[in-house]
């Protein structure tokens, strides 16, 4: 292969310093290298630019007039480097321009996102986000392709190869509409398994989950009217009705105005929610200051 098609940038530094200090050992002093192998380096230049490009003189050595010819573009063009650099660490939200495509379940929207979206409109207002739908067995692919940045999701199926970093843990609680015949802050199971319950199949039709399991394990069934596939319709339906949901708690922290909120009669496990991104964005100084952003959204919450 032609030795100019094999052209690193490092030869190019290396190019600059030589210019500058005129000299190898001060070169290689600035560059951190051997002096021998800034000599090599520039024997390389020299086969590139077809040009001694240094030669010796009394004082050390001194350009010729090629080498002279390419200072300043070759300080132009590495500048310009630089300064892409800089800007890729140094991220100013209030004038960054980009998009990101964030999936997720409608829960942690209306938990996470909903807030994420009011802070970006204040602090970075050039930032545009791209809700998409969470499909755990397509994400990894998803990320690689860059089709998705972020995800927020529970890391049972989560993918190892992807950066994870967990945001909060999140429970269950009881709600139902203010002043509902039947609902009392301590119920008993079977004063639960009476009450007409709404349950979310994410899958869709599903009138079981693993609460009925829990009871059926006590010696109760409950009287399940109602299959959602989302969460987010189930506390207007339950502040309309005499039906009750176990719900996350996050979901109605600021909706307990029209609910009553209480505890389950009988343990029910929570979940964790937690963030995931691909290593092709871990660097990026825009989504670093993202991802700060909903870790300390979720710790406040």
């Amino acid at each position: 292969m032609d030795s100019k098609k094999r052209l690193d940038l490092n030869l190019l530094v290396t190019l600059e310093t030589l210019l500058a200090e005129q000299n190898v050992t001060k070169a290689a002093e600035r560059l951190h290298l051997s002096q021998p192998a800034v000599s090599a380096q520039l024997n390389r230049l020299r086969e590139l630019f077809e040009d001694p490009l240094l030669i010796p003189s009394h004082r050390g050595m001194t350009a010729t007039a090629k080498a002279l010819d390419l200072l300043e573009p070759l300080r132009q063009a590495l500048d310009q480097v630089r300064s892409t650099v800089a800007q890729h660490s140094q991220f100013h939200p209030m004038s960054a321009q980009m998009s990101v495509s964030i999936a997720s379940t409608d829960y942690v929207q209306a938990c996470v996102i909903q807030t994420l979206c009011m802070v970006l409109r204040q602090h970075a207002p050039g930032i545009r986000i791209a809700l998409r739908h969470l499909d755990p067995p397509q994400l990894e692919a998803q990320m690689a392709a860059g089709d998705v940045d972020l995800a927020l999701m529970t890391p049972d199926h989560a993918p190892q190869s992807l950066r994870y970093r967990h945001l909060f843990d999140e429970r269950y609680v009881l709600i139902g509409r203010h002043r509902h015949p039947k609902l009392r802050r301590k119920l008993s199971v079977a004063q639960f398994a009476q009450l007409e319950h709404v349950v979310v199949s994410l899958d869709g039709g599903g009138f079981s989950t693993a609460v009925d399991d829990g009871l059926n394990a006590l010696g109760y069934q409950r009287r399940v009217v109602l299959s959602a596939a989302s969460f987010l319709i189930v506390p207007d339906l339950v502040s309309r009705s005499d039906v009750v949901a176990l719900v996350p708690e996050r979901l109605v922290l600021d909706r307990q105005e029209n609910l009553t909120v209480v505890e389950c009669p009988f343990p029910v496990p929570g979940f964790p929610v937690g963030m995931l991104w691909h290593e092709r964005n871990h660097a990026h100084g825009g989504h670093r200051w993202l991802r700060d952003v909903i870790i300390e959204l979720a710790s406040d919450m």
